[in-house]
């Protein structure tokens, strides 16, 4: 009689691959509101998909502190990030309705405080930081091949009489939603084709970075422009002078032989190149609206300094602010949608709507954070080195040179723009990703049995060897 044989043992994850899987999963909730914004946007929507999936980011993070049962946040991280509250909260009080009270907070504690926090906390290691960064790069190539598409079809947003504007799935009640997104993910990718040491991540997202230069031009965003231009060379810097020229005389060939060689958007990029240099001879009358709102949030601020007009109170004192050079709006149309004039609203400055609606003591409160954060993360980034939380310095150079590009682009685009459009959750995805590099808690390797130091794990070894090997 035989012996039946014994049944097999239930598979089992390794320490380590139970790592991997457990860094991946945690993320899964930030991508998914990357990847909900590459659906179509239904024109005048106040909340969005994405924007009901940062709800579930924020939950999820809830529930995982929970499960940690420790502190979730460093001292610096709580002061940091509880800086802009002071000021919101300050403001949402002086607002003058309870609904632009309500709203305006929770607005501005999903984009600040919220959101960037509960990314914070769910980015484990450089795995997931990577991860959401692919992510940004793979929506900023489908936005961008589709609004290539727009502009030789004549299909995008009307732009001079044309309706060649690349404008994405966003549409034109919301022009700068792809030139945001391609440009989050054209910083993302050059920090991660600077930093990898695999040569296979480095030659994938050097191409994409290259390939969103054409979405990019064909957004007709001055902003985005300016703030692409200043972040990507800052980043070339930092990963050396040499490489910076090789990178920077790839980009000029690919503009020359796309813009020059093929014609793609060639005399309308060269008309909004040289637009912006003549904003004080000959301004357009987009420069002319965007000075004038400024003028009138400097008023505004004049006589509220302290506290300013309350939040969301900017449309309701802008006339009496704005001199009459000040235009009605601005024309939309083309992109599946009919003509409309769009309501200028507010001052295309961030720091400009800070100080009008939230006073000195909101631009100290929420500016301030934001400085401390870009501080934190570049004395990170310079010290280099391993460095604690999943091996970030020298091994996650790919992940902090994305993640501090990222927030430098963002407080340089606040020169030209303000929150607004189903695009700004990525906002709040992009200073959560430079708070986890900048303020996330390092977590020490655990000591062994009997004082010792434990040894590295064994996909930190073997991580480690690859990399040597491909230097």
């Amino acid at each position: 009689m035989s012996t039946p044989s014994a049944a097999p043992p239930p598979l089992a994850l390794s320490p380590p691959a139970l790592r991997r899987v457990r860094s991946v999963l945690s993320v899964l909730p930030v991508v998914a509101v990357v990847v909900l914004l590459g659906l179509p946007v239904a024109p005048d929507s106040d909340v969005t998909l994405a924007d009901a999936a940062s709800g579930l980011v924020v939950l999820g993070a809830v529930v995982h502190t929970a499960r940690r049962a420790r502190r979730p946040l460093t001292r610096t991280a709580a002061v940091v990030c509880a800086l802009p509250v002071v000021g919101i909260a300050v403001a949402a009080a002086g607002a003058a309705t309870g609904g632009d009270a309500i709203t305006g907070l929770a607005r501005y504690l999903q984009l600040f405080v919220l959101v960037p926090v509960a990314v914070m906390l769910l980015v484990r290691d450089r795995r997931g930081a990577r991860l959401v960064l692919w992510s940004l790069v793979g929506l900023a190539v489908w936005q961008g091949a589709i609004g290539v598409h727009q502009n030789l079809t004549g299909t995008g947003a009307l732009y001079q009489g044309a309706d060649i504007r690349a404008v994405g799935t966003f549409g034109p009640s919301d022009v700068m939603g792809m030139a945001n997104v391609v440009s989050y993910g054209m910083v993302a990718a050059t920090g991660l084709a600077l930093g990898a040491r695999a040569r296979r991540q480095r030659v994938l997202a050097a191409g994409c970075a290259l390939a969103l230069l054409v979405p990019l031009a064909l957004s007709f965003s001055r902003g985005a422009w300016i703030a692409t231009a200043v972040v990507c060379g800052a980043q070339l810097l930092v990963a050396g002078v040499r490489r910076a020229a090789k990178v920077f005389a790839a980009a000029v060939a690919a503009c020359v032989v796309l813009v020059g060689g093929f014609g793609v958007g060639a005399a309308a990029v060269q008309e909004r190149l040289t637009s912006i240099t003549q904003v004080a001879d000959a301004p357009d009358q987009s420069v002319v609206d965007r000075y004038t709102l400024w003028a009138a949030a400097a008023g505004m601020w004049r006589e509220h300094p302290v506290t300013g007009v309350g939040l969301k109170a900017f449309p309701a004192h802008r006339d009496g602010h704005a001199s009459l050079a000040l235009s009605s709006g601005s024309d939309t149309a083309g992109a599946g949608q009919a003509f409309r004039r769009q309501p200028l609203l507010s001052p295309h400055n961030m720091y400009l709507l800070i100080l009008s609606e939230q006073g000195l003591l909101g631009l100290l409160t929420v500016a301030g954070g934001w400085l401390a954060l870009l501080v934190c993360a570049v004395r990170r980034l310079r010290r280099g080195g391993r460095c604690g939380r999943g091996g970030r310095g020298g091994r996650a150079r790919d992940c902090a040179l994305a993640a501090c590009g990222l927030l430098l682009w963002q407080l340089v685009n606040f020169l030209f723009a303000d929150i607004g459009g189903p695009s700004t959750v990525l906002t709040a995805v992009c200073f959560g990703l430079a708070a986890w590099w900048a303020l996330a808690d390092d977590e020490p390797t655990a000591p062994a049995a009997g004082g010792a130091t434990a040894a590295p794990a064994a996909d930190e070894v073997t991580a480690a060897a690859a990399e040597s090997g491909s230097r």
